[in-house]
């Protein structure tokens, strides 16, 4: 019974000592350390350009919808990465209404989404607007699908600041 204690343990101990472990490593030869490289230089890329945009309102009305916001605050958002642009916001009304009406109301419009970049707290003199009446339909047709594509502000960037909003900024043909 000894015997076989002894040679199991022998035969332990050879089995514990048939993993051969690697040798250990040489230290790095000591070389002048040259200064480590800095970091490789980004190409920056020009944001990008501020998209057009376009917000729709309900009939003889100037005030913003909850998806109007919505689309101002993403116009917004853009803008601020591209200080370099300025905003030009034109308003739009269907074909009813006579010609001093609807400029009137064409420029309550673009009023109305200029005050609210303002309050975002876009720089005033990034901002014109200008009315057009009913002079620049997108839509032709006398129904409704018609007058609701053109009851609109569209939000045209434009490059370099454009001075301080005027409403009476006559308007473009």
């Amino acid at each position: 019974m000894r015997s076989l204690r002894s040679l199991s343990a022998l035969l332990l101990a050879l089995v514990a000592c048939s993993h051969a472990q690697p040798p250990p490593t040489p230290p790095p030869a000591q070389a002048i350390a040259a200064p480590a490289p800095g970091p490789e230089p980004v190409a920056t890329r020009p944001p990008s350009e501020v998209a057009p945009a376009s917000i729709y309102f309900d009939y003889d009305a100037s005030e913003l919808s909850p998806a109007s916001r919505a689309v101002l605050q993403d116009f917004l958002d853009q803008a601020r990465a591209r200080p370099d642009q300025s905003v030009r916001i034109e308003g739009n009304c269907d074909e009813r209404g006579s010609r001093e009406y609807n400029l009137a109301l064409g420029q309550r419009r673009a009023e109305a989404a200029r005050k609210y970049l303002e309050n975002l707290g876009m720089d005033t003199s990034r901002i014109t607007t200008v009315s057009n009446g009913k002079e620049r339909p997108r839509a032709s047709g006398s129904d409704e699908a018609a007058w609701k594509e053109n009851r609109r502000d569209d939000l045209i960037p434009t490059s370099g600041n454009v001075g301080v909003s005027s409403a009476a900024e006559p308007a473009s043909r």
